[in-house]
Order: C-alpha cells, then sequence, then structure tokens
C-alpha cells in the first residue's frame, strides 16, 4: 500500500516540479493574452451563407428551436436563403444543427468570446450584414462566320 502512494506522490512531485517551478508557460494570461486554440474547438457556430440551400433540416435537428431560416423560390424554382437566425440565449451548443447540415453550411468556429449583456445582443442575425457577391454577366457568344468550305451543301 505504501508503495502505491509514494509512487503517486512521485508522479505528482515531478509533474509540479515541471510546470509551477519550471515556469514552461502553462499558464496563458487570458484577457491580454488569446489563447491559442486547434481549428476544431467548439466556440460558436458560424454559417457560410453561399453554401447553405435552406433545406431547412437544421431547424428541423435543433431541439430547443433556436434557428429560425427564412428562404424564397428563385426564378429556376431553386429555394433561396433570404435570413437566418439563432438565438444563442436559448441554445445549449449540442451541434445537432452542424451534424444535420448536407452542404456543411454550419461549422463549429473556435471564437469563443461571444457573451454579451443584453438578450437581444445574443442573437445573430447571420444575413443581416451579407452582400451577395456580384456575378457578371457576360454577354452570349456570336456565332463564328460560316465558311463556304464549311458549309454543308
Amino acid at each position: 500500500m505504501a508503495k502505491g502512494l509514494i509512487t503517486g506522490l512521485g508522479v505528482t512531485l515531478k509533474h509540479f516540479v515541471k510546470y509551477f517551478v519550471a515556469n514552461d508557460g502553462l499558464t496563458v494570461e487570458y484577457p491580454a493574452v488569446k489563447p491559442n486554440l486547434p481549428p476544431n474547438s467548439h466556440g460558436t457556430i458560424k454559417l457560410d451563407i453561399p453554401k447553405c440551400i435552406a433545406c431547412g433540416l437544421c431547424t428541423n435537428a435543433c431541439p430547443n428551436k433556436v434557428i429560425q431560416l427564412a428562404s424564397a423560390k428563385d426564378e429556376n424554382n431553386k429555394k433561396k436563403l433570404t435570413g437566418y437566425k439563432m438565438m444563442f440565449e436559448r441554445c445549449i451548443y449540442c451541434g445537432l444543427c452542424v451534424e444535420s447540415c448536407p452542404t456543411k453550411a454550419l461549422l463549429w468556429s473556435p471564437d469563443f468570446e461571444h457573451a454579451c449583456y443584453d438578450r437581444e445582443e445574443c442573437n445573430v442575425d447571420f444575413f443581416k450584414n451579407y452582400v451577395p457577391p456580384v456575378v457578371e454577366e457576360k454577354p452570349p457568344a456570336e456565332p463564328a462566320p460560316a465558311d463556304s468550305k464549311d458549309a454543308v451543301q
């Protein structure tokens, strides 16, 4: 019994010397120095609007009904996203919306600082500041003049 206790205390003493006495920078002074988080860490949810097909699977997967999605049909009878709001005050960060997205438009972001003073500040409208990319329409190409050699007789 004493051998196990001594072994455990030895491991603890080794870590104590390594981390606290040697001071190898384990502690991060958070407000001044931002932590370097891995890219797959779960901080908050971000939306990649051009990828979203407005299918509504994320709204159906959310257990707290946090997501409000608005869509409209375009001239090709395809759904287009016209609005996307998340009420993070009710979100439990379960990730079911991220898992259910077929186009991976919803992603986890390592940005974890989203504290707010007001409830209305917690609600995020992803579509509010979105400016769709301008698609330049190319004029239709003019047909090449038919040569007399290529003409079918």
